[in-house]
């Protein structure tokens, strides 16, 4: 199992073997800490949690605190779950480096997505709107018709309509790593990954890879 919970620090360019520039998205990946292993036996599946960024005591409950100093571990902020099938290498207290990951990896990265505000149908769904002529005057970015008369007589579940749009767990897939630098806990990573930046992301193995 590879996974490390990580801060999204922004965009940037760098040159690969053969001259071309990239753009990587920068993590600060780590430094992680082992706070519990489950087991299929005691919790019917198998995971590890795993803690980042150290805070105050003051900013954890007694709870949260309790559960760290089981493993006499720093109070961290974070806490997030990996599932893994297999064997795990890893143990409580353990401390995981962004030099678990390797240069030309494939990853996954999960993170919230940036959040947009109410947002109409062509934006939100990618609608084509309406006619922009033949008298129409105010519904060329309508959604158009949601539904039937009187059968059925309703709007169905699920009807993409105008809302709220972003702040959605998304997941970028098979992005590779360009940039491991152990010393700052820094991966650089292809293309664009979701979320702001400052945000809170979790760079797992690639499942597709």
């Amino acid at each position: 199992m590879k996974g490390l919970i990580g801060r999204k620090l922004g965009m940037a360019q760098i040159f690969d073997d053969d001259g071309f520039v990239k753009s990587v998205t920068l993590i600060e990946a780590g430094p992680c800490f082992v706070t519990q292993v489950k087991t299929v036996q005691l919790d019917g599946y198998q995971a590890i949690q795993l803690g980042f960024e150290e805070v105050k005591p003051i900013r954890l409950t007694g709870g949260q605190k309790g559960h760290l100093q089981a493993n006499s571990l720093p109070t961290l902020r974070f806490l997030r779950e990996f599932r893994f099938k297999g064997e795990s290498a890893v143990k409580e207290g353990d401390k995981l480096k962004a030099d678990i990951f390797s240069r030309l990896d494939f990853v996954d990265v999960v993170g919230i997505s940036k959040g947009k505000g109410f947002q109409g149908g062509m934006k939100r769904y990618g609608f084509g709107g309406g006619p922009a002529t033949h008298g129409q005057s105010d519904r060329q970015r309508s959604p158009g018709s949601i539904g039937a008369t009187s059968t059925p007589g309703r709007v169905f579940k699920g009807k993409r309509m105008p809302g709220h749009m972003g702040v959605d767990r998304v997941t970028a897939q098979n992005l590779m790593i360009a940039l491991v630098d152990v010393e700052r806990n820094l991966l650089g990573v292809c293309g664009g990954v979701p979320g702001s930046k400052g945000s809170i992301v979790l760079v797992k193995q690639a499942r597709k890879g």
